[in-house]
């Protein structure tokens, strides 16, 4: 089973001193995103994905990002393809393609795990229920597949994905030797490579970040107000242990998360709502 385990590495020569197994052959690895199947990230995950099995691309045909866990159920949906094991959604969001992806492309066999990514920008904390990204794992772990998103900080000089390689390698090495829980995934944050040396791994909680709350208000040639919402500034407290802590820190942060969003301490505190005898 392809799930997730990572070990707490500091630096390239103690990452030299891990020895892992011999890989075990991955049959079927489907791959989505949110920027479109185009993007530059997800070439280079797929690339990376074909040194573990046979990786297939089915991602929305343009930018995606921040539809969170969208499904779309009032139209539909057309597929295309480029050969080469890659197809598009054609406005597809990321939960389509998952969708699309094990029920129509693979006929219905299930991959054994679905990756997402590489996003260009991270998401961290909060941004893990808008990303899109992240929701086409989620999606899979829905479906019991084990899933990992991975996304890259943004820094000088745009986005070097090629930079990524090295951990989402290390990642999916660790990921095939441990056994997750049911209706888990993983949501990977690689520092920009610019901003400072990149250290390890650590597996981490999720963080807090907060956008500014902007609105810009502009007018159409008829006079017609509209909005561009979503402002540049961008907060995150310091957290120890926590995605956010990591990257800042220069380690990339690896962070389960799971399915269920249940919070079981105010449910143990509600505990006078419950009622009985209106038979």
């Amino acid at each position: 089973m392809f799930c997730l385990i990572l070990s707490i590495l500091s630096c390239s020569t103690r990452c030299r001193e891990v020895v892992l197994p011999a890989r075990v052959p991955i049959v079927k690895i489907l791959i989505t995103n949110d920027d479109g199947w185009e993007s530059p990230g997800i070439h280079v995950l797929q690339e990376v994905a074909s040194e573990f099995g046979e990786a297939i691309v089915v991602a929305p045909d343009r930018d995606q990002s921040g539809v969170g866990q969208a499904i779309t159920l009032m139209r539909p949906l057309r597929l295309r393809s480029s050969g080469g094991n890659r197809f598009a959604v054609e406005g597809g969001t990321p939960t389509d393609c998952v969708y699309v992806g094990i029920h129509h492309v693979l006929d219905g066999e299930k991959p054994d795990l679905v990756l997402s990514g590489i996003n260009a920008g991270p998401n961290l904390g909060w941004d893990v229920h808008y990303s899109g990204t992240v929701a086409g794992v989620r999606e899979a772990a829905l479906q019991g597949i084990a899933g990992v998103a991975f996304s890259l900080l943004r820094g000088p000089g745009g986005f070097p994905f090629e930079s990524t390689r090295r951990w989402v390698r290390r990642v999916l090495e660790h990921n095939r030797t441990f056994e997750g829980r049911p209706f888990t995934f993983y949501n990977v944050n690689i520092p920009h490579p610019d901003i400072g040396p990149v250290h390890g791994i650590r597996v981490t909680k999720l963080g807090q970040r907060y956008y500014a709350k902007d609105i810009c208000i502009r007018s159409d040639p008829r006079g017609g107000e509209y909005f561009w919402i979503g402002g540049d500034g961008v907060h995150m407290p310091d957290i120890p242990g926590s995605d956010c802590n990591a990257v800042r820190d220069g380690y990339v942060s690896v962070t389960p998360l799971c399915c269920d969003v249940t919070c079981p301490v105010t449910g143990t505190e509600m505990a006078g709502w419950n009622e009985d005898g209106y038979e």
